[in-house]
């Protein structure tokens, strides 16, 4: 046996806190007379404005965006089949980029009771420059093991040498199960109710960020 072609798979990832927190709120009205309304829902969404852009003087937010003004009317059916007067909505979403996960905690803390807010999802996340150089380090670490397990597979058979002849990402070189792409940033986050009697304190728990890469690599074992 002088040679052989071996071909691998090589997995690695790595769990990291986040960084960011970009949440969204909602600022919703609703009532019989659209000017009223619009008046409602820009009245109770500029104390939620102001909180945000004073956190982002701070320093304490990073960024921050609001949706222009949405309106739209329904007329609602009674329990006869009648069709009622129009009900008007209105409604304007915010988003914010948190540094610091207990300045986000304390921040739903203060305007989720507040009337017509809504707390919506939120996004963890890590710096572009963070994430950019994770996906290199576990790509790099992805062949390193992808390299020792054709070396394995060669010394098993009684050779020496490996030469790297192609590698890909997963997929490319083979069909295989669908899988997810490499180096994707996988982020979860839950929002959790605090248990005190005094009732509307939020904790933002972040779970970690994992960052995989999986790659299939060909070599000629000699």
């Amino acid at each position: 046996m002088s040679e052989v072609t071996v071909t691998v798979r090589g997995e690695h990832e790595a769990r990291v806190a986040p960084e960011r927190a970009t949440i969204r709120v909602s600022v919703r009205a609703e009532g019989p007379e659209r000017s009223s309304v619009v008046d409602q829902v820009m009245r109770l969404t500029e104390p939620v404005r102001d909180t945000i852009t004073a956190r982002k003087d701070s320093g304490t937010v990073i960024d921050w965006t609001s949706t222009r003004l949405s309106v739209r009317a329904e007329r609602p059916w009674n329990n006869e089949g009648k069709r009622l007067a129009p009900v008007y909505y209105a409604s304007i979403d915010l988003t914010a980029t948190f540094a610091d996960t207990s300045e986000l905690s304390l921040w739903v803390s203060d305007v989720s009771p507040w009337d017509g807010v809504e707390v919506g999802w939120v996004n963890w996340h890590l710096t572009p420059e963070t994430n950019a150089r994770l996906e290199r380090e576990v790509a790099a670490e992805a062949v390193g093991v992808a390299v020792a397990r054709a070396q394995a597979y060669a010394t098993a058979l009684g050779l020496g040498e490996v030469v790297p002849v192609e590698i890909a990402d997963v997929g490319l070189i083979a069909p295989t199960p669908a899988q997810p792409f490499s180096g994707m940033a996988k982020a979860r986050g839950a929002a959790l109710a605090s248990a005190d009697a005094g009732g509307s304190s939020m904790e933002y728990e972040p779970d970690e960020i994992v960052i995989s890469a999986t790659v299939e690599a060909r070599f000629l074992a000699r």
